[in-house]
């Protein structure tokens, strides 16, 4: 009888697959088979690329001679540590019953690139069909499916070929850059940190975040604050006044004078009180008031970088922490695919999104997710997201947004509480989209005081009030300082309310204030005061908002919508940046603060800096590891052949080569 054999990456998603395919027959040694199916597994990585004493034992030993390498046949071996696995796997692909063979491993570059090596190595039984298993979650329907739908392996040649070249290139860079450095500056580095021996790692994304680390804390360090001095007008009536910020403009009496700072205010203190002398006894008449309503949607949905950044403000955790709850998340049917890069929703996936709403109605059991569930039922919120920003099939590679399935909920009760804090922040997203915008009413007035008849002083105000929440009665806004526990339902969110109505009410009665008046209008002066102002260093980095730094090229962009309208080819990927954070600080590069999760170089990361700084720059530049990103997406998508991007590569290296040894 002919069998059809699946394989995935680890043991528990081939206990999944079991279950959706209906097979109690006992597990048998690495496997489980039934009368229709083998199922097996790998753990993780079961081949890795050889070191270079295994082309040749004298490049065990760090010599120039023998740099750079770049082997013409490339050689892989078995991890020794999971040989009897392999052993398995590979007896099972040779099986002559088995006539189909499943790849069901990770559905993303680097689980391709797992199983690949395996087929290599293991070499299948020739007359089997080789078919992928593309799924988004590991609910038993999305299993069905990529089972049911599963492709001809060929059609992932291209990202089988992006995967290896990415391998490739990692070990060329860094096994033949980080002997070269060593070899000439090694001992220097050595000296400089008191050590007998010192090696100096270099890695394609690894090198350049070090690089964005220690040029942002090199600008804290040198950054000079600059004190100066802003005017502010108290304007209105005996009752009821407002203010309203002094900007220098084309009609001003000090208009680019060299007494300014910059056009909202004066380097002197002295300077600004003569001005302030100078506006006395003065007329003000309102120029100019607008009044709109403005609109504000929920943000996107969470892809792995923003759900990184987010549990990293929320709950001070590392990237990497983040992306292991999320995958057993995943793994435990909660949500969807973790390692994705999309903020967005498939056309496809829209038309079945009410399964996922009914699942969480049905199965949550947080009183505070049913409650915003049953607003949505008793307003009639639609749930038809078709003509949004939140479906959009061109912003997709290869998955969907992070969202949660509606299901696995029998899983739910026997996680830790972080795992069911960061759910609820996963769900209290996707709930959101929902939900209607934020509406707010907003006034914008400029005033002009008369100085003679061409110049004029302009002083401007506005004022915001939020009249209908929307999506902010989900989404409430992280409290800033506060050291309490780490729940999303803790006295945090109370006091972020506190705060937020305490501001609306702020900013409501100044609107009331500002409502009354009209264009045209002569308005009382009532006072100008004098405000000292600095300017501020930019802010470290922590581990989160570098890891929005390094998915936008090496900007960190706070607002979240210019953000979205930029990216493009990041440094590393979804999968691997919080790996990359946390290899920085494993070997000493960067400290990681576990209270705040601010980041700093340490002495050897600066020193290394200075080294690659001086003999490779560019190493440090992000645009071009994000090319080397954006070049192997190309090959994934047959924009250019493997060749190419190799050719390329190795050019690179040997030019390198070539500068650096004449240098030295």
């Amino acid at each position: 009888m002919s069998k059809k054999l699946i394989i995935t990456e680890k043991p528990s998603v081939a206990m999944e697959f079991a279950k959706a395919l209906k097979i109690t027959t006992h597990r048998k040694n690495g496997y489980l088979e039934s009368n229709d199916w083998i199922i097996t597994w790998c753990v993780g990585h079961l081949v890795t690329m050889s070191y270079p004493d295994k082309y040749d034992e004298k490049l065990k030993f760090w010599r120039l001679d023998t740099l750079p390498f770049i082997p013409k046949e490339w050689k892989y071996e078995i991890i020794p540590q999971v040989q009897n696995q392999f052993n398995i796997v590979k007896q099972l692909l040779q099986r002559e019953d088995v006539e189909e063979i499943y790849n069901a491993g990770d559905s993303g570059r680097e689980g391709e690139y797992i199983q690949r090596l395996v087929f290599m190595m293991a070499k299948p039984n020739p007359k089997a069909k080789m078919k992928r298993v593309w799924i988004d979650s590991q609910t038993e329907e999305e299993i069905l499916r990529g089972i049911r739908e599963a492709k001809d392996m060929s059609e992932y040649n291209s990202l089988s070929d992006s995967a290896y070249l990415r391998a490739k290139e990692d070990y060329l860079i860094g096994i033949n850059f980080s002997r070269l450095l060593s070899i000439i500056f090694g001992r220097r580095l050595a000296k400089d940190i008191n050590e007998d021996r010192a090696s100096i790692s270099v890695g394609r994304v690894m090198t350049c975040v070090l690089g964005m680390v220690v040029s942002r804390e090199r600008e804290i360090r040198n950054f000079v604050k600059t004190k100066y001095y802003k005017i502010i007008g108290e304007f209105g009536e005996e009752s009821a006044s407002f203010k309203a910020d002094w900007k220098a403009t084309e009609n001003s009496s000090v208009w680019e004078s060299p007494k300014l700072y910059n056009e909202t205010g004066f380097k002197k203190e002295k300077d600004a009180k003569e001005f302030i002398v100078s506006l006395k006894d003065r007329k003000a008449v309102i120029t100019e008031l607008k009044k709109s309503k403005q609109k504000e949607k929920a943000p996107l949905l969470f892809n792995l970088a923003e759900i990184q950044n987010e549990c990293t403000k929320r709950f001070k955790i590392k990237p990497d922490e983040t992306l292991e709850i999320i995958q057993n998340l995943y793994e435990k049917k909660l949500v969807t695919y973790p390692r994705t890069d999309a903020r967005v929703l498939s056309t496809a996936v829209n038309k079945e999104i009410n399964k996922n709403l009914n699942g969480i109605a049905k199965g949550c059991k947080d009183e505070e997710i049913q409650g915003y569930i049953k607003k949505m039922v008793e307003e009639k919120y639609s749930t038809n997201l078709a003509k949004t920003k939140y479906v959009n099939d061109s912003k997709i590679t290869d998955h969907y947004a992070i969202i949660p399935t509606g299901q696995g909920y029998e899983n739910f009760n026997s996680l830790p509480q972080l795992q069911k804090d960061i759910y609820l922040v996963i769900v209290k997203r996707f709930l959101a989209i929902f939900y209607p915008p934020a509406e707010y009413n907003k006034i914008q007035l400029t005033i002009e005081v008369e100085m003679d008849k061409e110049k004029k002083e302009t002083f401007t105000t506005s004022g915001r009030v939020c009249v209908n929440k929307g999506f902010l009665e989900i989404l409430k806004p992280i409290a800033k300082n506060n050291k309490k526990n780490k729940s999303t339902n803790s006295s945090k969110d109370v006091e972020s309310d506190n705060e937020e109505e305490k501001n609306n009410a702020d900013k409501s009665s100044d609107l009331e204030i500002l409502k009354k008046l009209k264009k045209g209008q002569e308005i009382l002066i009532k006072n100008f005061e004098i405000k000292e102002a600095e300017t501020s260093p930019p802010n470290r980095y922590n581990s989160g908002s570098i890891i929005l730094a390094m998915e936008n090229a090496g900007k960190l962009i706070e607002e979240e919508e210019l953000r979205e309208q930029i990216k493009g080819a990041g440094i590393g990927t979804s999968a691997t940046r919080g790996e990359i954070i946390k290899k920085l600080e494993k070997i000493n590069y960067i400290d990681i603060n576990n209270k705040t999760q601010i980041i700093t170089p340490s002495r050897k990361g600066e020193l290394i800096y200075d080294i690659v700084l001086h003999s490779m720059p560019d190493m440090l530049n992000p645009k071009l590891t994000a090319s080397w990103e954006k070049g192997l997406d190309m090959v994934a998508k047959k924009e250019i052949k493997p060749d190419e991007f190799m050719i390329k590569l190795e050019k690179y290296i040997n030019s390198k080569f070539d500068k650096l040894v004449i240098k030295r």
